[in-house]
């Protein structure tokens, strides 16, 4: 076994592409070896492109309001415990102003799909980001919507978009999603963020419900396919108030190793260190750097909301105020040999 494993590893170096059979085999065989071989290829393809920057991106999750019933989401619509909140127009500038004090030039608008977030509602926002901070990027992670209403969001100044596709087996996804949601839908709207011109991401959790070696295998093989701007991967984790609560979380281990596979499937991937990670591990969000990743997204959301976005439980949120936080990152990163870059950091597909 350990001989396929090296020589899949070698091959993926090489051709950034393998059959499915093999991927299912990738998947499901993480050895400590293994693991260790693929994260020093993913490192040196990573630092050929990109160096030794760790890009920093500034989280806002500016609403948890959401008309979707995920059954894995914490923020889910039947969720009656969750504590609601909807940032205002002039919160949201507020995070963004003290962001680019600190140095950020890229902020991520997260949030559920809430309908007051209408295209009406968006657009003069993102202008007036676009217009107080020109050489900052906009990131918009918003869910699903209409060709029309992403052209309309890209045109007012957003430039990234990040759609998790959680899985491309079909089947998979109805067991993960409501009746109302489909896959087709969900790849539907990725293509048309990537036909627009975003730069754009998918992903999946590590772990799901269900999940097997090969719906793994058809993950990385549209990875190989789309061959996404940004891919954002992390383990599942259970939340208290959705029917997955008694299910296991993904794997620290698991998640490493395909950190590094997807760096060697799509080498200019953008590909971030997830709150998730560090939320199962103390040095997650290092060892995820450590295996091929390259963002860091701290949080620039107001203290008092950050507890109410809790995708799952037990979610790494901190009370330190940013620049303690992006302080204390910047020693950490700096600790395992590489720095944190605060520009926009742009996808390099030269």
């Amino acid at each position: 076994m350990r001989d396929r494993l090296f020589s899949l590893i070698d091959t993926l170096e090489s051709q950034h592409a393998l059959p499915l059979e093999e991927y299912a085999f990738l998947a499901g065989n993480p050895t400590d070896e293994a693991m260790k071989y693929a994260a020093e290829k993913a490192c040196r393809i990573r630092k050929e492109i990109y160096g030794n920057s760790v890009y920093v991106r500034g989280l806002i999750e500016f609403t948890n309001i959401c008309k979707n019933d995920c059954l894995y989401c914490g923020i889910r619509r039947s969720n009656h415990h969750c504590s609601r909140y909807r940032l205002t127009r002039k919160d949201i500038l507020s995070c963004c102003e003290a962001g680019y004090q600190l140095g950020f030039r890229t902020f991520v608008l997260q949030g559920g799909e809430d309908r007051y977030w209408t295209d009406e509602v968006l657009i003069p926002l993102l202008q007036n980001i676009k217009e107080r901070y020109p050489d900052c990027a906009i990131t918009l992670s918003i869910g699903e919507r209409s060709k029309e209403s992403y052209q309309k969001l890209f045109d007012a100044g957003a430039e990234r978009y990040l759609l998790r596709h959680e899985t491309t087996d079909a089947a998979h996804y109805e067991k993960l999603h409501p009746k109302d949601l489909s896959l087709s839908n969900r790849m539907h709207c990725l293509w048309n963020l990537k036909g627009i011109g975003y730069q754009t991401g998918c992903g999946f959790m590590v772990g799901s419900p269900f999940q097997t070696p090969e719906t793994l295998a058809m993950d990385l093989k549209f990875i190989e396919e789309f061959s996404p701007d940004m891919c954002g991967i992390g383990p599942f984790i259970p939340h208290k108030e959705t029917p997955f609560k008694n299910q296991k979380a993904g794997s620290l281990k698991e998640t490493l190793w395909l950190l590094s596979l997807i760096r060697l499937i799509v080498p200019h991937v953008l590909l971030p260190a997830t709150t998730a990670l560090s939320t199962i591990h103390p040095q997650g969000r290092e060892m995820g750097i450590l295996a091929g990743a390259n963002v860091v997204m701290p949080n620039l959301s107001p203290v008092s909301v950050r507890k109410n976005y809790e995708l799952y439980n037990n979610k790494s949120c901190t009370d330190e105020e940013s620049a303690e936080c992006l302080n204390s990152l910047k020693k950490r990163i700096k600790a395992i040999g590489y720095q944190v870059a605060t520009d926009r950091g742009d996808v390099n597909r030269d």
